[in-house]
């Protein structure tokens, strides 16, 4: 279980994953830089060490997400939930994207994160870039800086996505709805305890009925919460043509098959490198 680091800890992780990001997008092997960066990095702390580990468990199982869920003492479930979908084949979710995700949340939490602030930057993270709210709101909760009321309400909030408006969510869960009702009931008290400081609830209660991404951003401008990476477009046409020439290639491979079927010299064994045919979804499936 992860525990709270200091502010060294948080700003030699957050130098880690910006030199990590930028020189992948120098195109250095990501081992390589793994086994050099722990002489930059300061050594007081245990940064180092976790570089040093990242770098065997790479070595050894080829991809990082690994590495952050067995150093589970040191990073969060999150930081582990953000690689594992970096590294997903399934996703177009850039390492670029990823590591810069990190980067943010590891400056903001050298800077002195507060619990609804860290909420609203991650819960921002999970929606915009569609990694799935059930696993990521657990990853969520395993963050040390939730309390157990924190912890509850992101569990009860697997339920309620989708269903109540976010903006919603923040007010109802602030000191600002207290405030509003005890106006008319003076010794109303809420049935769930606050979560969200008076200035949030205000600004999600002007935010109510719109969409989400008004609420952060307002957010963001008005009480300084770190801003959430947004996926770069050419990273998004990139993906689309990767993804479109490995359904290419697979359609060639079915064509020959095809053929030989016709001509009666089919392999049969080269028909276990198929499963389902994954081509033959709808078009409008393709983006």
């Amino acid at each position: 279980m992860a525990i709270l680091l200091n502010r060294e800890e948080w700003v030699e992780q957050a130098y880690f994953f910006r030199n990590l990001r930028e020189r992948l997008a120098q195109n250095l092997p990501a081992q390589e830089i793994l086994q050099r960066i722990d002489m930059e990095l300061l050594a007081s702390t245990r940064m180092p060490m976790a570089a040093q580990f990242l770098a065997a468990e790479m070595k050894h199982s080829g991809n990082l997400a690994s590495g952050f869920i067995r150093l589970s003492h040191y990073f969060t479930p999150f930081q582990g939930f953000v690689v594992a979908n970096a590294e997903a084949e399934n996703l177009r979710f850039a390492t670029e994207t990823a590591l810069t995700i990190l980067e943010k949340e590891a400056q903001y939490k050298a800077a002195g994160a507060s619990p609804s602030g860290l909420f609203v930057f991650q819960f921002e993270a999970i929606s915009r870039h569609r990694l799935g709210y059930d696993g990521g709101l657990p990853a969520m909760a395993g963050d040390p800086i939730y309390d157990e009321t924190w912890k509850q309400f992101l569990g009860d909030l697997r339920h309620q996505v989708g269903l109540i408006d976010f903006a919603d969510l923040v007010y109802l869960r602030s000191q600002a709805y207290l405030i509003d009702q005890r106006r008319s009931i003076a010794d109303y008290e809420p049935p769930l305890p606050g979560l969200f400081p008076e200035k949030e609830g205000r600004i999600a209660g002007a935010n109510r009925g719109r969409d989400p991404l008004y609420l952060f951003a307002a957010l963001q401008r008005q009480l300084g919460y770190p801003e959430v990476p947004r996926a770069k477009q050419e990273d998004s046409i990139a993906n689309t043509i990767a993804t479109l020439k490995a359904r290419q290639k697979e359609l060639e491979s079915r064509v020959k098959l095809l053929e030989g079927e016709m001509r009666g010299t089919l392999d049969l064994k080269a028909l276990k490198e198929f499963g389902k045919p994954e081509i033959l979804r709808p078009p409008e499936d393709i983006p």
